[in-house]
C-alpha cells in the first residue's frame, strides 16, 4: 500500500508537470535506499508554483521560499511511509566503491546549486548517482545527501543557492572525511544569464576566470557622481576604471585551461537542447549589431568567462558594469558571457582543500548554460527583462545534461589513460594571491 501510494503521488506530479520537462520517472522496483528523500518534497512544489515552459527564471526563484515550506510539508507527511530514510550516513561502510582508507574516492564529483539543476541527472541511461545517497554533517537542510553510483565513481552535490550556501556546503563536503577528494574532477554544472555581446541562450560555456564582480563600493543609481559611468567602485579606490587596492583574494580565480580544451571537446560532441520560443527571443535582439551572438540561430558550446554576484541583476547599464570589472580584474584578458551567483565562493573553497591537500585545484571545470539575457534587446525595458518570459530556462537546464554528461564520461572512460594523474596545466592557476604558487597574470602590476 505504501509502495502504491507514492507511485500515485508520482504519476499525479507527472500529470500536471508533463508539458513543463520536468516528469520525474519513478521506477517501482526502486529501494527505500536510494529513495532521494531530500528532493522529493522540492519536485512536485517546484512545478505547482512555477507558471509555465515560458517562466521566468526569476520567478521560480521569488517563489523559493513558498516552494521549500510546501515541499517540508510534503517530505513530512510521506517520509513515514516508509520510515527512515537509507543511507550510509557518515561511515560508508556499505559502499562498493574505489575506497582509500574506508573513504568514497569518486573520480568526477558533478556540482549543482538547486533542484531543477540536480533533477537532471536523475533516471538518466549513462549512470545512476541515486544508487547511494550519503548524508553529509554541514549540508544545506535542503539537500543533506551526496548522491554517488554505486561503485562512487561519480557523485553530486547540490549545495543551495548563492556564495553562502554554496561556500557552507562545499566546506562541509571537503572536510566532511568521507570522501577521498585529492584525485577527484570538480564539474560546476548550472545555469546562467548570458551577455548577449559574446553568446546566447542555451549555449554551454567553460570559463577559464570566475570574477567577483560586485565585490566593489557601491553608490545608488540616483546619486552617481556625474562623471562616473556607473555606480560600481572598486575598493579602495575612486573611481571604476581604477584596479582595486583593498583586496580579499576572492576576487579573481583562474582554472586549468588545458582541462577545459579536453571538456569542450567533449561537450562539443552533445546534440544540444533548442526550442522554437528560444529562437524567436533570440531573433528580438538581430536589431543590434553588438548583439550578433545573442540573435544567433542555435545553441553552442563556447568558451568565455563568468561573473558572480549574490545579486540577481537586469539592464544594459549594470551589465556593461560588470563586462568592464570583468576585464579590469583579469587584465583585458577575461571576457564576461555568464552572470551566476556561486562560482567564487565554490572555488575558494576548492583551493583552501587545495592547500590543505585534500583536493587539487587543476581538476575543477566551470560549466554554465545560458537560460536568460543579462539585458534587454533594443525596445524592451531593463523590467521587462527580468520579468518577463525566459524561454531558455528549460533548454539550459537541459544543456547541463547533455553536455555535462559527455564531459562526466570522457573523464572516466579516459581516466586510465590520461585523466587518473591529472592534466597539466599550461597557465596558471588558484586565485590573485597565488596562493597555490606560481604568479597570476591578473592583479595589481600585471
Amino acid at each position: 500500500m505504501a509502495q502504491r501510494r507514492i507511485v500515485i503521488i508520482v504519476h499525479l506530479y507527472n500529470h500536471l508537470c508533463f508539458n513543463r520537462g520536468f516528469t520525474v520517472h519513478y521506477k517501482e522496483k526502486r529501494t527505500k535506499a536510494s529513495f532521494p528523500w531530500d528532493l522529493l518534497g522540492l519536485y512536485i512544489p517546484h512545478c505547482l508554483l512555477s507558471a509555465s515552459n515560458e517562466s521566468k527564471t526569476i520567478n521560480m526563484r521569488v517563489s523559493s521560499f513558498a516552494s521549500y515550506v510546501l515541499g517540508a510539508t510534503i517530505y513530512a507527511h510521506l517520509r513515514p511511509v516508509f520510515g527512515q530514510p537509507i543511507s550510509d550516513s557518515v561511515n560508508p561502510r556499505n559502499l562498493k566503491a574505489t575506497l582509500t582508507g574506508g573513504k568514497v574516492k569518486p573520480k568526477v564529483f558533478i556540482i549543482d546549486m538547486f533542484a531543477s539543476e540536480a533533477a537532471i541527472w536523475y533516471n538518466i541511461p549513462e549512470f545512476n548517482v541515486l544508487e547511494r545517497n550519503i548524508t553529509v554533517p554541514g549540508f544545506s537542510p535542503l539537500f543533506p545527501e551526496a548522491h554517488c553510483t554505486q561503485d562512487g565513481s561519480i557523485c553530486q552535490i547540490v549545495t543551495g543557492e548563492a556564495e553562502i550556501n554554496a561556500a557552507s556546503s562545499m566546506s562541509a563536503l571537503v572536510y566532511s572525511n568521507i570522501f577521498d577528494l585529492t584525485t577527484t574532477y570538480f564539474l560546476i554544472a548550472g545555469i546562467a544569464g548570458v551577455n548577449p555581446k559574446v553568446a546566447t541562450l542555451g549555449d554551454v560555456t567553460f570559463a577559464r576566470y570566475a570574477v567577483q564582480v560586485a565585490l566593489q563600493y557601491e553608490f545608488d543609481a540616483r546619486e552617481i557622481p556625474a562623471d562616473f559611468p556607473t555606480g560600481y567602485v572598486p575598493q579602495g579606490t575612486v573611481a571604476p576604471d581604477q584596479y582595486p587596492t583593498s583586496i580579499y583574494g576572492t576576487e579573481v580565480f583562474e582554472v586549468n585551461t588545458a582541462l577545459r580544451t579536453l571538456a569542450v571537446g567533449f561537450a562539443k560532441n552533445a546534440t544540444l537542447n533548442d526550442t522554437t520560443a528560444t529562437q524567436e527571443m533570440r531573433s528580438l535582439y538581430a536589431n543590434n549589431s553588438a548583439f550578433g551572438p545573442g540573435a544567433s540561430s542555435g545553441p553552442s558550446v563556447r568558451e568565455c568567462d563568468t561573473a558572480t554576484s549574490d545579486v540577481y541583476f537586469s539592464g544594459t547599464l549594470l551589465s556593461e558594469a560588470f563586462e568592464n570589472t570583468t576585464s579590469l580584474f583579469t587584465n583585458g584578458t577575461g571576457v564576461y558571457c555568464t552572470t551566476q551567483q556561486e562560482d567564487n565562493a565554490t572555488l575558494e573553497v576548492l583551493m583552501r582543500a587545495t592547500l590543505a591537500k585534500l583536493a587539487d585545484f587543476s581538476r575543477i571545470i566551470v560549466m554554465r548554460t545560458a537560460s536568460d539575457f543579462d539585458r534587454p534587446y533594443d525596445g524592451e525595458s531593463a523590467a521587462e527583462n527580468l520579468f518577463g518570459d525566459a524561454p531558455g530556462y528549460h533548454p539550459a537546464v537541459e544543456n547541463i545534461y547533455l553536455a555535462g554528461v559527455r564531459v562526466v564520461e570522457g573523464i572516466v572512460k579516459g581516466w586510465n589513460q590520461t585523466f587518473e594523474k591529472g592534466v597539466k596545466a599550461d597557465n596558471y592557476i588558484g586565485d590573485i594571491f597565488g596562493s597555490l604558487g606560481g604568479v597570476p597574470d591578473f592583479g595589481p602590476g600585471n
